[in-house]
């Protein structure tokens, strides 16, 4: 999992290490909408987003639907509760609010729709990334909701109900003279960070060998093993551009304005789009409903909502997709 997401991949963690045990133990359920954020971030300049981290989230909401909610597993609609995992400790998927306990963020908050369409309670858990499979597969968890890309491997033993783009992202500083990365041509002699170990790390790699190929300068790869340490970098002009999960890079682009996103590209690779998606256990009868939630969220303009609090409306999916076209297996 990538920064989120990909195969297993490293990821950089931007929380410090005692926050990162305290989501690791949290367990609650999603506040009621009532506290209407008062604790937000002070007001941030022209263009720069304003993220609500307090614990009273005041997240958007939505109503039940009662024909998506009949179709629920008739155990779990007896019990009126949505056990999810999430893993990803990081904004904006998943990490703690300001009091260093409440798991807060985009996954949460979809995670949460979803809840309110079908009619049950939803109760939240962090976790570890392989435990939160492990978690799934058993039926601790009606679904996971971690930035999960759905790879044809992963469909021999879960289904899936997809709600956002795979991509990945260029960002670079706001000053920057680069306007676009799209192709291998565009790395040829820069100095690019990227995750050891991350599904972007390979994608680089490769354009790398394309560009040495066709005679072109190779790109300077660098690695820092804290997020602060490459945007250290990129700021003081060692690195000319970071390759990341595009989720952490539209938000910090987004939140600190001094950074921006030049390209975007598939986590997938360059013949697919790879999609993210809550995952349940295969055939337990949940991925449908929660397809059709979202669909349902889609429609009625909700869900573009919490997509756009987060600073992710480019990852917005057109629909809901029940076990679509995955990652290729691995040769």
């Amino acid at each position: 999992m990538s920064s989120v997401s990909r195969l297993p991949v490293s990821r950089l963690s931007v929380l410090g290490t005692s926050a990162l045990l305290l989501l690791l133990a949290a367990c609650g359920a999603v506040p009621d909408e009532g506290a209407a954020g008062a604790a937000a971030a002070a007001e941030a300049p022209p263009g720069v987003l304003t993220i609500n981290t307090s614990p009273e989230q005041g997240r958007i909401r939505a109503a039940k639907v009662e024909t998506i909610a009949a179709e629920v597993p008739a155990a779990i609609r007896a019990k009126g509760e949505f056990l999810i995992g999430t893993s990803t400790f990081e904004p904006p998927l998943s990490f703690v609010a300001d009091d260093n306990v409440t798991p807060i963020g985009v996954e949460e908050d979809i995670a949460s729709l979803v809840a309110d369409v079908l009619g049950l309670k939803l109760r939240i858990e962090a976790t570890s990334w392989e435990n939160l499979f492990l978690a799934v597969r058993s039926g601790k968890y009606a679904a996971g909701f971690s930035n999960i890309t759905v790879t044809e491997e992963r469909k021999d033993i879960y289904d899936f109900a997809t709600y956002r783009l795979d991509q990945l992202a260029w960002e670079v500083p706001k000053n920057s003279t680069i306007t676009s990365i799209a192709k291998p041509a565009d790395v040829a002699g820069l100095s690019v960070a990227v995750g050891s170990g991350t599904n972007q790390e390979k994608i680089l790699l490769g354009w790398d060998r394309q560009n040495r190929a066709a005679g072109l300068k190779p790109a300077r790869i660098q690695y820092y093993k804290q997020a602060a340490d490459t945007y250290l970098a990129l700021r003081s002009g060692r690195i000319q551009a970071y390759f990341a999960p595009n989720p952490t890079s539209a938000y910090h682009a987004a939140v600190s304005g001094d950074t921006k996103v030049v390209g975007t590209y598939s986590g997938a690779g360059p013949t697919l789009q790879g999609l993210i998606a809550a995952m349940t256990r295969k055939g337990n009868g949940l991925a449908k409903p929660i397809a059709d939630a979202i669909n349902a969220l889609i429609k009625d303009g909700t869900y573009p909502k919490v997509l756009a609090r987060w600073g992710l409306s480019t990852e917005a999916v057109p629909e809901s997709l029940v076990n679509p076209p995955g990652l290729p297996r691995e040769q």
